[in-house]
């Protein structure tokens, strides 16, 4: 059996963010927790998601704080500000470490017997899916914004762990090149890299399929 997991709603494409504003109404959503990092927090990316929520009148609180390789102590005061703001979605925006962060917290958020995320690696036995995730990547590669895995660096330990759950999909994603444009030369080719790499991998691994086949071969050849 042969099982493809991705998010419900693709949106692939320059100018698609602009479409977020809509979406989020569409879905009914009232407060968005923005999980981000800093870099991305004090640069021109973070309005482009901020200005449409407040135009439709939704409210939002960032957090910042996200780490590269994203730590346990970032997933739990990304829930402490989720649990004290209230918030009925997540909005992700960044490269993988804001999107890993961000399924954690939703994934822990509703699944509270799980509070210590390292109980969560490997594949995860959660019982409810994450409070809602829209993903907004800037950065190609990791593809953390369709993808059921995420990383979490334990500090004590000094280790990484992988966490593998279909609950912690995003609803949607907003796959913009607009959003990704402003990274650094060295970070796009490096990202670029690495994008190609996961396509070469997919397809010489033995759980490739007719499905996955076709997306990869088209990944390598339009890299």
């Amino acid at each position: 059996m042969s099982v493809f997991y991705v998010p419900a709603v693709n949106l692939i494409g320059r100018g698609v963010i602009n479409e977020f504003g809509s979406h989020v109404k569409e879905l009914g959503f009232k407060k968005a927790l923005i999980v981000t990092d800093h870099y991305i927090a004090s640069s021109d990316i973070l309005p482009k998601v901020t200005v449409p929520l407040e135009a439709d009148g939704i409210e939002y609180v960032v957090f910042e704080d996200v780490d590269p390789n994203p730590s346990c102590k970032n997933v739990y005061d990304g829930l402490a500000v989720l649990k004290e703001n209230n918030c009925d979605f997540i909005v992700s925006v960044g490269g993988g470490s804001p999107q890993d962060t961000c399924k954690a917290i939703g994934i822990i958020s509703n699944n509270p017997e799980f509070a210590d995320v390292r109980s969560l690696e490997g594949l995860s036995p959660t019982n409810k899916p994450s409070v809602p995730i829209l993903a907004i990547p800037t950065t190609a590669g990791t593809a953390a914004e369709v993808t059921i895995n995420y990383v979490i660096t334990d500090e004590e330990k000094r280790r990484k762990f992988v966490c593998v759950d279909p609950h912690d999909i995003p609803q949607v994603a907003f796959i913009d090149a607009d959003m990704m444009d402003g990274m650094p030369p060295a970070l796009k080719a490096a990202t670029g890299v690495d994008a190609l790499t996961h396509a070469i991998e997919g397809y010489i691994t033995r759980g490739a399929w007719a499905l996955t086949d076709a997306l990869h071969i088209k990944a390598i050849e339009i890299i």
